[in-house]
């Protein structure tokens, strides 16, 4: 097995299990420091560093996790995740480079155990709350966790995971507060002295599971000094929240888009994260921006389109900066919610091997169709099959590297995504003159029809723009005379008829609106869209019939 453990030799993870299956070094993305906040110290603790920037702020006494039954001050929380650290180390015996798996919806209860979980060196390998005892299995035995950290709600499907597993042995329960064996409980014993690990910056923080558009999920490891990198790219530069922001979303912890935006940056900027005890449906999560006074953010373009007719019913005037990702904005979308709310979204495009945003829009700086510019920190280029950028205006593959980069555990796909230290997250891509970059789909998703490139999004923008389409998903399917026809799956407003008049309707829109090759040939009206649990569409269920 190929050892790689952090070169500087400062390495507290006694358990090399994730360092030994990491990518040779030929393997991996070049990573860049380039810009004096991504330079992290060679020891380092993401948990520590970011809980020691608050202190030195003054902000300790400031709210940090919200709910509607309790305020948690970043003291308070401290205190509690040096008790989690405590009860995993002490009572359990764990040792750093252990991993733990977490399993829990977004909740105070699952952010503390998270920041315990990597604040004692262990590793934190969280879970969709929405996967089965097979999937969780598989997440099992791909991470050999030996103990897990489970929501008190969902420990069913876990169980029966770990009836099927030699190597899971213990489950402890969260979010339940009398109970004997439950973390709560065996966290009052301790008495909150902890001293955080001292990991290298390259030991291991996290292994983050891919949420499975492409029906075979991968895990792609991130060190400390690739945490703390990313707080201070795209948080640093483009979104810029403050110790007065309220944020609160819709992403799950698990899933590296919320693991960020509703934890790790917010701590990054001395902020405040609320979690609601309810689940979010488009008009509660407006509600709740209103009545918690929320100023900032972060779900999908779908839900984003859902919201807009409460938004605009009931207003929004605590909100002052939405953040859109997981799946491509429509532009349709985004100027529903600027007309609904006034906000100009903030989109962005990042990847779970990437950590986070690396391409984005800029407060003030909108151009329609667009995702944005390259985060500072961050390069990007369009490129041929050849790894050779291709002229403006010119439909490629991004390929992208900055201070943070693709290493899958144990997985032979790596070579496809680093290649020759650029990581190609899968996307086709245009670039414009001015720097601007245009997504247009999944570089796997990309329709050639007669000879002409389709990218889905592009039709399913315009399909979204006619009154009747609530939702839709544009794939191509295979042709004998075109090689491939542009196929729209279409979810359309109550009251509408799925008939062929309104077929022919939808036609002709997209026709009138993009060039008419563009048009879906065949329509399917359907009640509703597989996605991910993170709400990206999962076009390659569309392709199957």
């Amino acid at each position: 097995m190929n050892q790689t453990l952090p070169a500087s030799g400062l390495s507290a993870q006694a358990d090399h299990f994730v360092h030994d299956r990491l990518p040779p070094a030929e393997q991996r993305a070049e990573m860049r420091y380039d810009l004096p906040g991504l330079q992290v110290a060679d020891q380092a603790n993401l948990v520590d560093v970011l809980l020691a920037k608050v202190t030195a702020r003054g902000l300790s006494g400031r709210p940090f996790l919200r709910s509607d039954k309790i305020t948690l001050t970043y003291e308070d929380a401290a205190e509690r995740i040096n008790r989690i650290a405590q009860v995993l180390t002490e009572d359990f015996g764990l040792v750093p480079g252990n991993r733990v798996l977490l399993r829990g919806g977004n909740s105070m209860g699952m952010a503390l155990a998270w920041l315990g979980v990597v604040k004692a060196g262990l590793i934190a390998v969280a879970t969709m709350p929405l996967l089965r005892a097979k999937e969780l299995a598989e997440v099992i035995e791909k991470s050999q966790a030996q103990l897990a950290l489970c929501d008190a709600t969902l420990l069913d499907e876990l169980q029966t995971a770990k009836g099927q597993s030699k190597i899971l042995e213990t489950i402890v329960p969260f979010n339940l507060m009398n109970e004997p064996g439950s973390l709560a409980v065996l966290a009052a014993r301790k008495d909150g002295a902890f001293k955080p690990c001292l990991t290298a910056a390259d030991d291991v923080a996290l292994m983050a599971f891919t949420s499975g558009t492409t029906g075979k999920p991968k895990a792609a490891v991130h060190t400390h000094r690739d945490v703390l990198a990313a707080c201070e790219a795209w948080p640093g530069h483009v979104l810029r929240a403050t110790p007065d922001d309220i944020v609160m979303g819709s992403p799950p912890l698990a899933f590296t888009f919320g693991l960020g935006g509703l934890l790790l940056f917010p701590m990054w900027a001395g902020a405040s994260v609320y979690f609601p005890s309810i689940a979010y449906t488009p008009e509660a999560m407006v509600k709740l921006i209103n009545q918690t006074g929320a100023t900032i953010c972060y779900t999908a373009p779908t839900f984003y389109r859902q919201m807009a007719a409460f938004a605009k019913a009931h207003g929004t005037p605590t909100l002052r900066i939405c953040v859109s990702a997981g799946e491509a904005l429509p532009d349709a979308t985004r100027q529903l919610w600027k007309e609904a709310t006034g906000i100009d979204m903030l989109d962005g495009i990042g990847a779970t091997e990437m950590f986070h945003i690396f391409i984005s829009t800029v407060p003030g700086d909108v151009r329609r169709g667009a995702i944005g510019k390259v985060v500072p920190g961050y390069v990007a280029k369009v490129v041929d099959d050849q790894g050779q950028e291709v002229p403006r205006g010119t439909i490629g593959k991004l390929a992208v590297k900055g201070p943070t980069g693709c290493k899958y555990l144990d997985d032979v796909r790596q070579a496809s995504y680093v290649k020759n230290g650029w990581n190609y997250p899968g996307d086709a891509f245009m670039q414009d003159a001015d720097d601007y970059f245009f997504y247009m789909a999944r570089a796997d998703d990309m329709i050639i029809t007669a000879g002409y490139n389709v990218g889905g999004p592009e039709v399913e923008d315009a399909l979204l723009k006619h009154p009747a389409v609530a939702e839709c998903g544009v794939v191509g399917l295979p042709d004998e005379e075109r090689g491939m026809i542009v196929k729209a799956f279409v979810v359309l407003k109550p009251g509408q008829e799925g008939d062929a008049a309104t077929v022919k309707a939808l036609q002709d829109h997209v026709k009138a609106t993009l060039a008419p090759f563009k048009y879906p040939r065949q329509v399917e009206f359907v009640d509703k869209l597989p996605r991910t649990e993170t709400g990206k569409l999962q076009r390659f269920k569309l392709r199957t019939p």
